[in-house]
């Protein structure tokens, strides 16, 4: 067991090594004022408010798609999971052709208190596909596993014993670059969209907050905040 111990505390070393995005620089941002959650909208507004900032937000993130990727499917497919019950969650995805996929949960959408949410929310799920976050995780995934059977074969197990922890590890380690970059530019996405994204940042104040635990795999709220504030800033929002 302590030979196992130290070669995930090697893993987690190595990967920690792994440089975070730099931190936002500017004039310090003034405390945000709690957002007064206010009553969900009725499940005909929240489907209604889903399919105009589809409608809004869709063309725009094709447009950056199209700007900012070589050989990128840019064509958005975007609609909504039920079949998830009362799962809150949004996700990015690809078909069997590589189009790009965004759902939503029906819960996710009920639970919306303004338009501001659901278009920050698509904009940061497209901004996953835009900035190659599938394939990159799975890289680091890979990297990861090698890099468990490395540190296994060091400390003289069996390689194939840390592989799988070794490629969670390494999914995990980049997760939070990921986060904050699709929030910097999901925000940038939802202005030119004409929303407010740090309107939208209500539904982060109803979030658990995964605070900045080692190998977490979010980062802080606050974290998510200050970076779609000062996207926001940067833009004369």
């Amino acid at each position: 067991m302590r030979r196992i111990g130290a070669a995930l505390l090697a893993m987690a070393a190595l990967a920690a090594c792994e440089p975070l995005p730099p931190p936002d620089t500017g004039p310090p941002l003034a405390p945000l004022p709690q957002v007064e959650a206010g009553a969900k909208l009725s499940p005909a507004a929240a489907q209604a408010a889903f399919n105009t900032a589809r409608a809004r937000v869709e063309p725009v993130a094709e447009q950056i798609c199209r700007e900012r990727t070589r050989g990128a499917n840019c064509d958005f497919a975007i609609s909504i999971d039920r079949t998830q019950g009362n799962i809150a969650n949004a996700y990015q995805s690809r078909d069997a052709q590589g189009r790009p996929i965004i759902r939503f949960t029906t819960a996710l959408v009920n639970d919306a208190r303004n338009a501001d949410e659901l278009a920050f929310v698509l904009g940061h799920e497209a901004a996953h596909h835009i900035l190659g976050h599938l394939d990159r995780q799975s890289q680091s995934a890979a990297a990861g596993a090698i890099l468990g059977g490395l540190v296994a074969q060091i400390g003289g197990l069996d390689p194939s014993a840390l592989t799988d922890v070794g490629a969670g590890l390494g999914g995990r380690v980049y997760s939070k670059n990921h986060e904050l970059e699709a929030d910097r530019l999901g925000a940038e996405i939802a202005i030119r969209a004409g929303y407010d994204p740090v309107r939208g940042l209500g539904f982060f104040q109803r979030l658990p907050d995964p605070g900045d635990r080692f190998l977490g795999s979010h980062p802080a709220n606050s974290d998510r905040i200050a970076v779609v504030r000062r996207q926001a800033a940067a833009m004369g929002r």
